[in-house]
């Protein structure tokens, strides 16, 4: 018998944690073992964009698989590649028109900045090779990857084996820096990255990679239009590739197939899709990139660059039976209409809750930010681990929920929400109510231990605020 001890010790945050198991998952639930129900609050790690046991994804898979499961992409090309390859240049939109398929987001980011380099590379400009990025970011778990992510808990224990990549500043909109507005930080930061590609020098620098809504560094940050724009235009100016990461805001979640569908004049050159592309029920990610690009290196000898299950038949189907239903469905527009209440929602309970101080996002990715004090703005204390109280207490509720921090808790501590992009009015209620109760357990907690205290109304009395 399979030590479950042993096993929960590797996957599991801490080896205290006892995880339930999973039984089966419909719609936007789940149940475990001893039938109890949960409503996943954020789809996974924000993957789960259909919902779970969707008929028309499950019977692709099982025809494509009685069809042809793998065909290595150097021997031939299928109907399932090129069909995925041509909806996804269709939703993404000209200057998109070329997919190159990966089995995830941290894959799909290390093809962005080895295909950059190789397009430098072909162009005589082989001087080009510093991707620069933000401090916070995140974008992959890979070595490559983890180059550009601004975290200095990651870069403490795994700097040593990469090549660090330049840094600079993000456009926060909430706890922003000592004398500034909030416009004022988004020009700063704006202007740190030209300040730095002229401190890096021009002819070096290659790429900016940003996540254009916030993920796991962040918690759903959206800066202002003019921050997008005059980061296009610094990119242009000294010829840098431009680079949305958009894992988790892509494939519909914004409101918009992309994300930088919502900046008209800030169109990054290649983007990077995964997550709700695949929608948990396959491993799938993609770099879109213009075709004049493709072509260029193409013609000098192709991409240096592959995994095995590169375009595979079974993955590119599955996906390509994913995207039916989010055109089918309506659901980019369905996020676009429930963006605003799911904010609404998320605002009232901060308004009467004391541990919760910003609410953001755009579309149905949304993140709230649990603070100590809302006046000051000052995050709880690590050994807290504020929001793995929360994490644990939201399961005690059957809600399931995204809790993340960044850089040992530098820039606060949030709460990833992000509902399958079917969703309804009465699942964004119930999540609503779920994540209130869970919250005023927490505050609760917390004025019992004595780590809450002085003017903070009790938390039964929260209990019925809203």
């Amino acid at each position: 018998m399979t030590d479950n001890t042993a096993i929960q010790s590797f996957y599991a945050a801490s080896p205290a944690v006892d995880l339930p198991h999973i039984e089966r998952a419909e719609g936007p639930y789940l149940w475990d073992r001893s039938g109890r129900r949960y409503v996943d609050a954020a789809s996974g790690p924000v993957v789960t964009n259909i919902g779970h046991g969707n008929p028309h994804v499950v019977e692709a898979i099982a025809r494509q698989a009685a069809t042809c499961a793998f065909a290595s992409r150097t021997a031939f090309v299928s109907d399932a590649n090129q069909a995925l390859g041509e909806r996804l240049a269709k939703l993404c939109g000209p200057g998109h028109d070329r997919a190159f398929f990966t089995s995830g987001g941290s894959e799909a980011v290390e093809a962005s900045l080895k295909f950059a380099r190789q397009v430098a590379w072909v162009r005589g400009e082989r001087k080009r090779w510093k991707v620069i990025s933000r401090n916070p970011s995140y974008h992959g778990s890979t070595l490559g990857a983890l180059s550009v992510t601004g975290d200095e808990e990651i870069d403490d224990l795994f700097g040593p084996m990469m090549r660090q990549m330049p840094k600079v500043a993000t456009p926060f909109t909430y706890r922003i820096p000592e004398g500034y507005t909030p416009q004022g930080w988004q020009e700063a930061a704006a202007a740190d990255l030209e300040q730095t590609i002229l401190r890096e020098g021009p002819e070096t620098c290659l790429a900016f990679i940003l996540e254009p809504i916030g993920g796991l560094a962040t918690g759903a940050l959206v800066a202002s239009e003019a921050y997008y724009n005059a980061v296009r235009r610094i990119c242009s100016r000294h010829g840098l590739l431009l680079i949305y990461d958009e894992v988790m805001s892509g494939a519909g979640r914004s409101g918009a197939f992309l994300s930088a569908h919502h900046w008209r004049d800030a169109k990054p050159d290649l983007v990077v899709l995964a997550k709700g592309l695949g929608a948990g029920y396959t491993p799938l990610g993609a770099m879109m990139a213009p075709r004049d690009l493709v072509e260029l290196v193409a013609a000098a000898g192709g991409f240096l660059h592959g995994h095995t299950y590169v375009a595979n038949p079974l993955t590119c189907a599955t996906g390509l039976a994913v995207l039916d239903e989010v055109e089918r469905q309506n659901l980019i527009q369905n996020a676009a209409r429930l963006g605003p209440k799911l904010s609404e929602i998320l605002r009232q309970i901060m308004a009467h809750s004391p541990i919760v101080g910003d609410v953001r996002g755009l579309g149905l990715l949304m993140a709230i930010e649990v603070v100590a004090d809302q006046c000051t703005k000052r995050p709880f204390p690590l050994e807290v681990e504020i929001t793995k109280r929360i994490a644990r207490l939201a399961m005690k509720h059957g809600l399931i929920i995204y809790a993340r921090r960044t850089s040992h808790g530098k820039f606060g501590e949030w709460i990833m929400i992000g509902p399958p992009l079917n969703a309804d009015e009465e699942l964004l209620g119930e999540i609503g109510s779920k994540l209130q109760a869970c919250l005023t357990d927490c505050v609760d907690e917390l004025l019992n231990e004595g780590i809450l205290t002085g003017g903070i109304q009790a938390g039964a009395e929260l209990r019925h605020s809203i």
